[in-house]
């Protein structure tokens, strides 16, 4: 697909234009989004990367409108699948709730250098040495079989070499001063949390698109598809982390389709990589003649195994018990602390969560009540969210629970 310097220019300036709408207004005020916000734009993002999509289908023909679905799709789980490791990282840092849209923003941003980084530089090897295909379907089986390895998900965090240096070098402070990345604190200039999650968040960002940019080149080498359907998997990624953000740990079974994905993609490169090969020690550096899969069939099993994977997750009992205890835990640590938010509305938007959680788990059976770890750790700080909510209902700061308790009277 031949694409002009005027399209590429007009692309690039209608990307930076949403990203600087997004931030001026919507985030440059901090605030905390409401579900009807979040879904609203969300929609607004996927609608205009699928007529995007419509227009590369128009004038690129089927071939280049297939790849660029292929792709969009595939960097769109992934984004998703990156929503839960920020969400970590934000929790570790105690991240004000109002604050975290600037998060997000700064993270899709550096998040879209540097993979635009990655995308030009694949492209030059991959025009330059074609065993570059060989490396890339390594790496994309490998990740594969990293992500169907047992990990326990919370006990990820957010401190990379990166904030270990800073933290170590430089003066930084323990609490947050508004959106600010430098205050005063003993007289001297110091570094916010602010700027030490941005920083791990950049550090995560370079990982993601170690995994993302061969997964996508082995769907298309047109460097414009690429980057074009990895700018749309990006932009309005904000606003579905917060119309996602309860359901993130209900995607039980999410790793192991993006698996299963990474895992057909890298199959992919490797039997396209057997076809274009040169490398010497292989067939005498000749072609290997193999059958190579195509675009169209690479869409219909992306597309196939995300919806089996997400009903699958949706109606698993598994995660709704593994949502039921994340989100208990979570609320609970989030409103009892106090710099977390300053609106009455979200503190009670959250408690009410922790009810519902708190229900949840007490209805579960045997089976997945061992899921919760140190249920009498859990109950505890469940039991100082309620009683923290009673002494704001006797001081006239929050309305009553209403009649569903946290733990019962005694």
């Amino acid at each position: 697909m031949e694409v002009s310097s005027l399209v590429w220019g007009l692309t690039i300036a209608a990307i930076v234009g949403l990203l600087l709408f997004d931030f001026v207004f919507h985030v440059r005020k901090a605030h905390v989004p409401t579900l009807r916000e979040a879904a609203l734009w969300s929609a607004l993002y996927v609608g205009m990367a699928l007529l995007f999509g419509v227009g590369v289908f128009a004038l690129g023909g089927t071939q280049a409108g297939s790849e660029y679905f292929a792709g969009y799709v595939t960097e769109k789980a992934l984004s998703v699948d990156n929503l839960f490791v920020f969400l970590i990282i934000m929790t570790s840092f105690r991240v004000p709730r109002e604050d975290q849209q600037k998060v997000l923003l700064f993270g899709i941003v550096f998040s879209l250098v540097a993979r635009t980084a990655f995308i030009f530089l694949g492209s030059a090897l991959i025009n330059s040495f074609a065993w570059v295909f060989y490396v890339f379907g390594l790496i994309l089986l490998l990740t594969a079989g990293n992500m169907l390895k047992p990990e326990d998900k919370e006990s990820r965090t957010a401190d990379n070499l990166a904030v270990r240096l800073g933290r170590r070098f430089f003066h930084t402070t323990d609490y947050f001063d508004g959106d600010k990345l430098f205050t005063v604190h003993e007289g001297k200039r110091a570094m916010t949390p602010m700027l030490l999650v941005m920083v791990a968040i950049g550090g995560t960002d370079v990982l993601f698109a170690l995994d993302s940019i061969p997964a996508i080149f082995g769907l298309t080498q047109s460097t414009y598809i690429v980057f074009t359907a990895t700018a749309f998997s990006l932009l309005g990624l904000r606003q579905l982390f917060f119309l996602i953000d309860g359901l993130l740990d209900r995607l039980i079974y999410l790793s192991y389709g993006l698996a299963a994905i990474l895992g057909f993609i890298g199959v992919k490169l490797i039997l396209h990589a057997l076809h274009e090969n040169n490398v010497p020690f292989i067939n005498n550096g000749t072609s290997v003649h193999v059958a190579e899969i195509s675009t169209g069939l690479s869409l219909s099993v992306i597309v196939g195994v995300l919806l089996v994977t997400v009903v699958a997750s949706m109606l698993s009992p598994a995660g709704k018990a593994r949502t039921a205890i994340a989100g208990a835990r979570r609320h609970a640590a989030s409103y009892l602390d106090a710099e977390y938010t300053t609106d009455p509305a979200e503190r009670e938007r959250i408690f009410r969560l922790l009810l519902a959680e708190r229900d949840q788990i007490v209805a579960l059976g045997p089976k997945y009540r061992q899921m919760v770890r140190d249920e009498p750790a859990l109950m505890a700080l469940l039991q100082r969210a309620r009683d923290s909510h009673d002494a704001a209902v006797e001081r006239g700061e929050a309305p009553p629970a209403g009649p569903s308790k946290i733990l019962p009277r005694p």
